[in-house]
């Protein structure tokens, strides 16, 4: 069986292993996404808050936007708690979901001018989440990263399999032996390494699995709703209302931090069409990563229509919001984003590890074979012989 194991083990890591590179690499770098953009680009994101001046309208910053930007419509503007922060609008023409067709532009809340604006296939981040999930295929590389992503949930259980140790061999098989050859030492850091995060790498494989494919993402409604129909979320209907001079972004933002009076960043996102409300969404961060609670509103003049909060989700919904922060190690902050980040670079480095050890055993083979065949010379035995 292990034989057999091995055999897997070997082939399918050597299919899946340029993408598993990819994937981990990527996923290395998304671990600690926020606070490596806010470290390198904190003019984007960061303002001087002058004393005693208040923020201008955000109806006024989002017409100035717009105008700015002519070709685009606004899709989310993010406000947040802090009185240094800048608004950020995420910009859209076109195919809102091509990352060609999406504009991040952020301004000064109390200037009004616009600090800086980034296209979406120019934002460093927003390419390396396109070669995480699709590797910049589109549905060709999705298809491409669930595939592998499948593949590694087999290595990793196969690896365990031709890790386990014998009785008398246990103490090896848990460390490094670091003044040991080259090629014992590569040996080590992929078995020893690999086991001991196996068990979050395979977190992390399987829940990436629900961006994959359909019917894993199904699986969590079956398990915690008793079916796969996954509760579709549709903002209520709105009729268009024409202006009507009320600043009812900024009754958006007072009413949704009167209703949810806890700290934290405020998401306005609009509707593909104007007969549908304008949601809020505020993180909630005295909870864990990804809990959220939304409220619906009348474009134009704020009239809440609808409160929808993460306790009163379905247990199927929560769970399924609990997917993304387990995936990306954020569910409860910086120590579980280490743990995740010591995990991705583990697996980064198994491919590598494992085509030397590949490496190293096609070289040993032919030689083996050429000393089993060497020719033996018979006069020489005769001679022995007839002495």
């Amino acid at each position: 069986m292990k034989k057999i194991f091995g055999w897997l083990h070997l082939w399918l890591g050597i299919v899946s292993g340029l993408v598993v590179l990819v994937v981990a690499g990527t996923g290395s770098l998304l671990v600690f996404e926020e606070e490596l953009e806010h470290a390198f680009r904190s003019s984007f994101f960061y303002v001087e808050a002058p004393a005693n001046t208040s923020r201008q309208p955000l109806d006024n910053l989002t017409a100035y936007v717009l105008r700015e930007n002519p070709k685009y419509k606004v899709l989310t503007i993010g406000v947040e708690p802090e009185a240094n922060r800048s608004i950020v609008y995420l910009l859209v023409k076109g195919k809102p979901k091509e990352i060609k067709n999406q504009l991040y532009v952020a301004v000064n809340p109390y200037s009004g001018q616009i600090i800086s604006s980034v296209a979406g296939n120019k934002r460093f981040f927003s390419v390396v989440l396109q070669l995480h999930r699709y590797l910049c295929m589109g549905e060709t590389g999705k298809i491409i990263t669930g595939i592998s992503c499948s593949i590694f949930t087999i290595l990793i259980l196969t690896g365990l399999i031709l890790w386990w140790p014998k009785r008398n061999n246990r103490k090896q098989r848990f460390r490094v032996k670091w003044n040991a050859s080259f090629k014992r030492l590569n040996w080590d850091l992929h078995a020893v390494f690999g086991f001991y995060v196996h068990i979050i790498l395979f977190v992390i494989a399987v829940t990436g699995l629900v961006w994959s494919y359909k019917w894993a993402n199904n699986l969590i409604y079956l398990a915690f709703d008793g079916n796969t129909k996954q509760q579709k979320v549709v903002a209520p209907a709105s009729k268009p209302v024409e202006n009507t001079g009320i600043a009812y972004l900024d009754k958006i933002v007072a009413t949704t931090n009167e209703k949810l009076p806890y700290e934290g960043k405020i998401t306005i996102r609009f509707a593909d069409t104007d007969t549908l409300a304008v949601s809020a969404a505020k993180e909630n961060r005295s909870r864990h990563d990804n809990v959220s609670d939304f409220l619906y509103f009348e474009a134009g003049t704020a009239k809440l229509l609808k409160v929808r909060l993460y306790d009163n989700e379905s247990a199927g919904t929560i769970a399924r919001r609990w997917v993304y922060p387990i995936h990306t190690g954020s569910l409860y902050g910086v120590p579980t984003k280490i743990i995740a980040l010591i995990a991705a670079l583990v697996a980064f480095t198994l491919p590598i590890s494992g085509f030397l050890i590949w490496m190293g055993r096609k070289k040993k083979k032919p030689t083996a074979k050429a000393k089993k065949k060497l020719p033996v010379d018979k006069t020489v035995n005769s001679r022995v012989q007839v002495q």
